[in-house]
């Protein structure tokens, strides 16, 4: 088997990563018009998966990042790599000889729907291990990021997820974490008990509430400021995604009952955290897929340059808007100049209203 990474040919550009993202990307077909695929003619190629969408949008944030994953010897995994690369990812991507790249189907079914089909059984990314993270990695970053996506792979991706977490806590590494549920990977209650084997070391959690009420079942999931509250435990920051209705965000002062391993019960005593709420934007949406991820790498960049919650949530905000203007997972993730218009600062605004 072999391997890219920054050694052997990836970009790397500025200072070592700030952000350490693990997870799978998979090609992706897409149709370019509305319709179902039963009689579509054509689709186009290109690629999706959360964690290098984030990386991807922390990239073009100035923010310097790695992605850790794997993909098969063929020429969509060639592909998935020459294009992450390209948006000045650094890669470090195993290249397995047996496995093929996950595959996605994104199409419209009609103008008002979106369906995305999975084809990643047994895929390379599917047999991550604990070798595939590159010695020193994780313990340079600021941040590591995961997802619920990855545990529900296999249980040796979701083994590679407890490692990264062990050595980011060892390392005093920031965990971020977003739930980002995939009900065809796996049922809600298998997801709690995996992410309930690294929760007490996530430092920012994100999710919808519909995802976020998986890690805190006592609580509604239309309550996300009960959601949040359940949550933040000893310090812990939880970010709520509420799509066109903007988000949501707490520091954490909660007092967990019976250890930290008892959230994923529900069973936590909430003792203050003010809660800060940000509006979404109004725009003309093409596509939603890929929004959530915006949202996180928005924040995320955020955080690492210093900023407050207010002014994450507000950057996190722009940031979903904006990628959903644009057909793709990550093509619209927004650069510098396309937030200062969307947020006043520049002459031209972006964004229909």
């Amino acid at each position: 088997m072999s391997t890219e990474s920054a050694v052997a040919g990836a970009t790397t550009i500025g200072p070592g990563p700030r952000v350490v993202a693990i997870g799978e990307t998979m090609a992706m077909m897409r149709s370019g018009t509305v319709g179902s695929l039963a009689h579509l003619p054509s689709v186009d190629i290109s690629l999706g998966g959360a964690e290098s969408n984030l990386a991807i949008g922390l990239r073009r944030l100035d923010v310097p990042v790695a992605w850790v994953s794997r993909v098969g010897d063929d020429p969509l995994g060639t592909r998935v790599t020459r294009e992450i690369r390209a948006e000045g990812v650094e890669v470090h991507c195993a290249i397995d000889p047996t496995r093929p790249t996950g595959l996605m189907i994104k199409s419209r079914p009609t103008g008002t729907t979106t369906r995305v089909d999975y084809y990643r059984a047994g895929s390379a990314a599917s047999a991550l291990t604990a070798g595939d993270l590159p010695t020193g990695l994780i313990e340079q970053a600021d941040v590591l990021h995961l997802s619920g996506i990855t545990p529900l792979l296999s249980p040796t991706a979701h083994a590679t997820n407890v490692a990264a977490v062990q050595r980011a806590a060892a390392a005093g590494t920031l965990v971020s974490l977003d739930v980002n549920y995939r009900s065809r990977l796996g049922s809600r209650e298998h997801l709690a008990e995996l992410l309930g084997e690294i929760l007490e070391r996530v430092d920012i959690l994100f999710g919808g509430p519909e995802e976020l009420s998986i890690l805190a079942p006592g609580v509604a999931e239309d309550d996300h400021r009960g959601l949040l509250r359940a949550l933040a435990v000893d310090g812990r920051q939880v970010v709520a995604k509420l799509g066109a209705d903007g988000g949501a965000a707490v520091a954490g002062a909660a007092v967990p009952v019976g250890g930290h391993a008892s959230l994923a019960g529900g069973a936590a005593v909430p003792t203050g955290g003010e809660i800060v709420e940000a509006p979404g934007h109004r725009v003309a949406v093409v596509d939603t897929v890929g929004a959530g991820d915006a949202f996180v790498a928005g924040y995320l960049s955020a955080q690492l340059d210093g900023l407050d919650v207010p002014a994450r949530l507000a950057r996190a905000n722009a940031c979903g808007a904006l990628a959903c203007t644009t057909p793709g997972d990550w093509e619209g993730a927004p650069r510098p100049a396309d937030l200062d218009a969307l947020l006043g600062g520049g002459a031209a605004d972006p964004v229909s209203r």
